[in-house]
């Protein structure tokens, strides 16, 4: 009998945000799970000395029952080692880099076959450095990319902000990211199991606890009533409405839209073909649920740069608005061009 995929949990987040002191909090609470730590860059960002029980090897044990091991080279092969040890661990964190874009970590686990049979992707958390995170988000490509990918995102070090700095940081977060749960974090104290087992890569599980993704949580200053067909975003942190149009955003934003038409399944097809061939490198995150036209399922899927799946899901309910809703995270998004392409998939 095969056993089930090792869960994986990506933590990202620019250089002083405060990913050590989460991680060795992670380390040392009493959470009951034995994690094995994939550290990209040990020595530098740096594990506690006093939780490592035997660092003679790649691999080596903390005294906790969690296991560590450092990167110095292939991400791929050092998950093929650890899965040897399986045994050993049930669940695994993988720590990158400050500079790290994640996209390339995040796309491992969808295109490697080996990487495929024994793991799964299950969510990628971003630490902000409430304090100079701006110093980054206009500039740092890396930066804007970590909050993009972010499935969880903890705003840390708030006790060095007023609330009204941190509120306007959160707005232009949520502009970049509007999938993503945002947590404020005191010196990153913050519950472990609020950020393992997310299944935020599960199809099944992300659309069906939070089926409105879209939902107006993340529209909350604007009252158009053309906002249950054209949902929006805010670009940066100064209000408008949706931009009509063919307008290109050069910075990190979300767009989202919902129709309740039904969809011709095979013009969906060849647009996101068309549309992850030609963009897939500046879209690094879409999900999406799809009212397809004949079909009494509704339609799930999410990609990762030119990664997509995608596949039926639970059976539309009696009396349930079918209706499609699909955000894509990205940068040089033409908002305009994303929405008249996907409405003119819809069954007239």
């Amino acid at each position: 009998m095969r056993a089930d995929p090792i869960p994986v949990t990506v933590l990202t987040g620019f250089l002083g945000a405060g990913k050590t002191t989460l991680l060795n909090q992670i380390l040392t609470q009493n959470h009951g799970r034995r994690i094995a730590v994939i550290e990209n860059e040990f020595g530098e960002i740096g594990i506690d000395n006093e939780l490592v029980v035997d660092a003679d090897e790649e691999i080596f044990e903390m005294n906790n029952g969690c296991i560590c091991c450092t990167v110095r080279g292939d991400l791929i092969r050092i998950l093929a080692n650890l899965a040897r040890r399986r045994e050993k661990f049930d669940y695994v964190l993988v720590e990158t880099t400050g500079l790290a874009d994640p996209g390339p970590v995040a796309q491992t686990f969808f295109v490697d076959e080996e990487v495929r049979a024994s793991y799964r992707l299950d969510g990628i958390i971003t630490v902000v450095d409430a304090k100079h995170a701006w110093l980054h988000l206009d500039d740092s490509r890396e930066c804007q990319e970590q909050i993009a990918f972010a499935d969880r995102i903890l705003i840390n070090k708030t006790d060095l902000v007023g609330p009204g700095d941190l509120d306007r940081l959160e707005r232009r977060i949520r502009s970049m990211n509007r999938v993503a749960a945002v947590h404020r974090v005191e010196r990153g104290a913050f519950d472990v199991n609020q950020l393992l087992n997310l299944k935020a890569f599960n199809l099944d599980s992300r659309l069906e606890v939070d089926p409105d993704f879209l939902g107006s949580t993340h529209d909350h200053d604007h009252d158009h009533h053309h906002d249950h067909d054209h949902p929006h975003t805010h670009d940066h942190d100064h209000d408008h409405g949706p931009a009509h149009g063919h307008t290109h955003d050069a910075s990190v934003t979300s767009v989202g839209i919902s129709e309740l038409r039904p969809l011709d399944g095979a013009k969906v097809n060849d647009w996101m073909s068309r549309l992850l061939k030609e963009k897939g490198q500046d879209i690094f995150r879409m999900k999406g649920i799809l009212n397809v036209e004949g079909s009494t399922r509704r339609f799930v899927f999410q990609g990762v740069h030119m990664q997509f799946e995608g596949k039926p899901d639970r059976l539309w309910n009696e009396g349930e608005a079918r209706k499609s809703a699909l955000v894509f995270i990205g940068r040089n998004l033409d908002r305009g061009s994303l929405t008249e392409g996907f409405r003119n998939c819809c069954i007239q």
